[in-house]
């Protein structure tokens, strides 16, 4: 079993957390702005960033959790690709089935008593507090100062 002092899984899991909080922001508010593609550019690295450190965790071998991220690359990649020619629906589908994903697999290793989550989470519960506060408050900046960069540009382009 993995120990949270494993920088890898620290990576993995601030990424993983990223994902999972900026990910409603960007499927709630208005789509195809630049804030909504400032803040996809940055979910999308923080997905690959999660699906390529699994492979850094991997105590028992390669899990279904590892097939996963390997479709989870390729949906992402295939979103991104879907933007740029504009399909817009297979964009979402893309990019929603990949969230959709990852909050499966943060379920299953949240509910795993022996994965790192819960053993964190009973030996040192406010380093748990301290890396969910600190993702929230990054993923909120993140969204307050794009959206003020993008409001700023707007402003001085109309003048």
């Amino acid at each position: 079993m993995e120990t949270v002092s494993g920088g890898i899984v620290v990576v993995h899991a601030v990424a993983a957390l990223f994902v999972l909080v900026l990910g409603p922001v960007q499927f709630i508010r208005r789509p195809k702005d630049r804030v909504h593609r400032y803040l996809g550019r940055a979910w999308l690295g923080a997905m690959v960033v999660t699906c390529v450190s699994s492979f850094g965790i991997m105590p028992g071998g390669f899990s279904w959790l590892h097939g996963l991220s390997l479709f989870t690359l390729a949906s992402v990649s295939t979103g991104w690709v879907m933007a740029r020619k504009k399909q817009w629906s297979t964009h979402a589908g893309c990019m929603i089935g990949a969230y959709v994903g990852t909050a499966i697999a943060f379920v299953f290793a949240a509910a795993v008593p022996t994965r790192t989550i819960q053993v964190t989470l009973a030996s040192a519960p406010g380093l748990v507090v301290a890396i969910v506060g600190g993702v929230v408050t990054l993923a909120a900046g993140a969204f307050l100062a794009v959206r003020q960069v993008v409001e700023r540009s707007a402003v001085q382009a109309d003048d």
